[in-house]
C-alpha cells in the first residue's frame, strides 16, 4: 500500500507537519476503498486498523493520531489532557501529539502559532460553525489571532453542495455576513460555499494568515471520499504535529 498524503501549503514553521489523505493507497475494499480511516462507517475493522497503521508508518509519526468522536458541536478538547473524545476541535502545545480530524465533505482547518508553537485541528460543517466551533478553538488555543497562520484542507465546494433554507437561515442568525455565501439556484433552494463561510468566520476573529488547498471532495470524488457524493463511503484524515 502507497498512501497518499497531500501536504499543507502555508508557510509554517519546519517543525509543524500538516496535511491530509486521499481515499488512496489503503486496505479497504469498495464503496470504502481504499484507504478509509474512520471505524464508525461500516467498514472492515481489520482494514481500518491496517490503513491506521500504513498512514503511521508512510509518515513517520511521532505516534499514533488522536483520533476524536466527532459530532458536530462546538466542543473542543486539550491534549494530552483531555479523555472525554467526544469531540470536534483540537488543541495542543506538546511536541510530539499528533492531532486528527475525519472529513468527507466539511472543512479540515488547521491553525498554528507562527512560531510552532501551538498548533489546533477543527472540524467544521455548517452545524459546527453556526454552534460556534472556530472561535471556541481559538479561545482555546489562548494566542493572539494575528500570529495564527490557518490552512483548509479539501473539502466540497459551493456548486455541489446544495441546502435549504433551514441550514441558510440558521448561518444567517448566527453568523454576520453569511449570506454572500449562498447563491440562489433554479431548483428553489440555495448554493452553499462552506469556504467563504470559515474564512469569514476566521478573517472576523483577526486570523493573520489563512491558505486553503482549493480542492472540492464532491468533484474529485476519485480521489477524495465524499458524502453527498455516495453517502456510504469512508473519511480521509487531516492531520497536524509538532516536531520534538
Amino acid at each position: 500500500m502507497t498512501v497518499e498524503w497531500l501536504a499543507a501549503g502555508w508557510p509554517a514553521p519546519d517543525r509543524v507537519r500538516a496535511g491530509t489523505t486521499t481515499r488512496r493507497g489503503g486496505a479497504s475494499r469498495p464503496p470504502f476503498d481504499s484507504l478509509n480511516l474512520a471505524e464508525h462507517v461500516g467498514d472492515d475493522p481489520d482494514a481500518v486498523r491496517r490503513n491506521r497503521a500504513a498512514l503511521q508508518r508512510a509518515l513517520a509519526l511521532p505516534a499514533p493520531p488522536q483520533w476524536l468522536q466527532q459530532t458536530h458541536s462546538n466542543r473542543v478538547i486539550r491534549l494530552p489532557q483531555a479523555g472525554d473524545r467526544r469531540a470536534d476541535a483540537v488543541v495542543t502545545d506538546s511536541p510530539g501529539v499528533v492531532l486528527a480530524i475525519l472529513t468527507a465533505d466539511c472543512v479540515p482547518v488547521l491553525l498554528c502559532a507562527a512560531g510552532g508553537t501551538r498548533i489546533a485541528a477543527v472540524h467544521a460543517g455548517w452545524r459546527g460553525l453556526v454552534a460556534g466551533i472556530l472561535e471556541n478553538t481559538l479561545g482555546m488555543l489562548d494566542h493572539d489571532p494575528a500570529d495564527l497562520l490557518a490552512w483548509l484542507g479539501p473539502h466540497i465546494g459551493a456548486t455541489a453542495y446544495e441546502v435549504g433554507d433551514d441550514v441558510r437561515e440558521a448561518c444567517l442568525v448566527h453568523l454576520p455576513g453569511a449570506a454572500s455565501a449562498f447563491s440562489p439556484n433554479t431548483r428553489g433552494r440555495w448554493q452553499c460555499n462552506l469556504n467563504d463561510l470559515v474564512h469569514m468566520a476566521l478573517r472576523r476573529a483577526g486570523v493573520g494568515h489563512i491558505d486553503t488547498a482549493g480542492r472540492c471532495t464532491y468533484s474529485e470524488a476519485d480521489r477524495f471520499y465524499s458524502y453527498r457524493q455516495v453517502p456510504r463511503t469512508g473519511r480521509m484524515a487531516t492531520l497536524i504535529w509538532m516536531d520534538r
